[in-house]
């Protein structure tokens, strides 16, 4: 084997791998209406092309989409809620019913948030689940001689908790400022400052995660965020407001 061997899909990826076994560098050329799932042969090993698949517990999809990986995630944390019979107790009280939906349901809910760039539907079907948790919770009050369904603003002043979104994007602002501290030679590192190449499909480009975790930035004031995130402890207090920033 050569220092460096270069393995060619049949139709739109190449990558290379270097002696040490370890993955170089993925190109995607074609644009997405022309990817194909075609396999791919590594070193006499045939491997099947999918539109999508799980590592890790993370869905990996061939148009780089989170929005079937939300539903999975949704799913898996309404499994979890009538799995557990805890909630249904009427021994426990609201307060420690909200303690397991944020330890155990949200979590899994939110497994590798990081990565997420998420649109507004994305956004808001999150919080639709949250919102359905919360009143399963609290259950209807009494107004009126009716009982009525209790509102969006009220549930979120019941639970004393930021929501799911806003939790989700402070986490992306704590791990922005890990990707960046990180050594050049890391993976994730080389992922993130890597300029992919090639041509996108017409129309308005689809936002990315820098560009996502930036713009929360600045809704906090805060700016040249690079100069800040060398300090560590500067950082964690800029990812500790992004926590009860009113406007994320």
């Amino acid at each position: 084997m050569s220092c460096q061997d270069s393995v060619h899909y049949s139709t739109n990826f190449t990558y290379s791998k270097d002696a040490r076994g370890i993955l170089g560098l993925i190109l995607l050329y074609a644009s997405p209406s022309r990817r194909s799932i075609k396999g791919a042969t590594i070193n006499g090993v045939t491997y099947e092309g999918v539109a999508e698949f799980i590592y890790l517990g993370m869905l990996i999809s061939n148009d780089n989409s989170v929005q079937n990986e939300i539903q999975q995630h949704i799913l898996a944390g309404n499994r979890t809620y009538f799995a557990v019979s805890l909630f249904r107790k009427r021994l426990l009280s609201r307060t420690t019913k909200i303690r397991l939906y944020k330890t155990l349901i949200r979590l899994i809910v939110v497994y590798g948030v990081e990565t997420w760039t998420m649109t507004k539907k994305e956004e808001q079907a999150l919080l639709i689940f949250e919102r359905k948790i919360f009143r399963r919770i609290y259950g209807p009050k009494y107004e009126d001689g009716e009982w009525k369904s209790r509102l969006n603003q009220e549930l979120e002043e019941l639970s004393k908790e930021k929501n799911i979104v806003k939790w989700i994007k402070w986490q992306r602002i704590s791990w922005l400022g890990h990707l960046e501290r990180m050594e050049e030679d890391g993976m994730p590192k080389k992922i993130f400052t890597q300029e992919l190449e090639g041509t996108r499909r017409r129309g308005r480009p689809r936002k990315g995660w820098r560009e996502e975790a930036e713009k929360d930035l600045q809704v906090q004031g805060v700016r040249r965020w690079r100069d800040l995130v060398i300090d560590k402890e500067k950082w964690t207090g800029i990812v500790r407001q992004a926590k009860d920033h009113s406007g994320l």
